[in-house]
């Protein structure tokens, strides 16, 4: 049944009324032929509402003669009555459909590149050698390979611990983790300063190499 609906409604159908004495035998004959009725309102004794395809109407004139009842199309109803309606906008159609196939082109590109997690690197930066290595506003989405672009700037930057890229939509989400900056380190083999950064007074003095300059009393100023 629920088929058959369907496709009545593909192929188009009809909203009939149907008025006389003899309704009950009018729907007996129907169902009898085969002929679908569906949705049927009963307004009164001698008046109905129903639906009917297309195909079935031109068989229920000779019906509706035969048990003396009037039968009146109030509404056509499916898809080829809807399509038949805006047959006189088809400018309006073409347009909405070029529109359709543009917003589904322009959503297959890049069209914006966030950088998420950096601290002291620049974006500007970052974004122009993404670009170098094939990540850039306007792209197709197809022809950027994240890992490639990934790999490249790794070997380039030490600054960058890790780096992800995540295509969402039209956008482009790169997430950065800086890498620790390195500390200095000091030979001990050669000569350097012990500065104060507070004032104070020498308690002990532990010299292992070389010759102490202060002795302990001494007052050490801030420097």
């Amino acid at each position: 049944m629920f088929f058959k609906i369907v496709m009545y409604y593909l192929l188009g159908y009809a909203n009939i009324s149907v008025e006389g004495y003899f309704i009950e035998r009018f729907i007996n004959i129907c169902i009898s032929k085969n002929i679908l009725l569906w949705n049927v309102k009963r307004k009164k004794s001698s008046f109905l509402l129903a639906n009917i395809a297309i195909k079935d109407f031109k068989n229920i004139r000779q019906i509706a003669k035969n048990t003396k009842c009037h039968i009146k199309i109030e509404k056509k109803k499916g898809l080829p009555f809807v399509l038949n309606r805006y047959k006189k906008r088809k400018i309006f159609i073409g347009l909405l459909i070029l529109v359709m196939l543009f917003i589904f082109s322009i959503s297959n590109f890049i069209w914006n590149i966030e950088v998420i997690g950096n601290n002291t690197i620049s974006k500007e930066e970052l974004v122009e050698q993404l670009k170098e290595y094939g990540l850039e506003t306007g792209k197709l989405k197809a022809k950027i390979n994240t890992k490639e672009v990934i790999d490249s700037i790794r070997l380039k930057r030490d600054d960058i611990a890790w780096i992800g890229i995540k295509i969402v939509g039209t956008n482009a989400v790169v997430e950065v983790v800086e890498a620790d900056k390195k500390p200095n380190i000091i030979n001990e083999n050669e000569y350097c300063n012990i500065i104060s950064d507070k004032q104070g007074v020498i308690t002990k003095i532990n010299v292992q190499n070389g010759t102490a300059l202060m002795k302990v009393g001494d007052i050490v100023t801030k420097r």
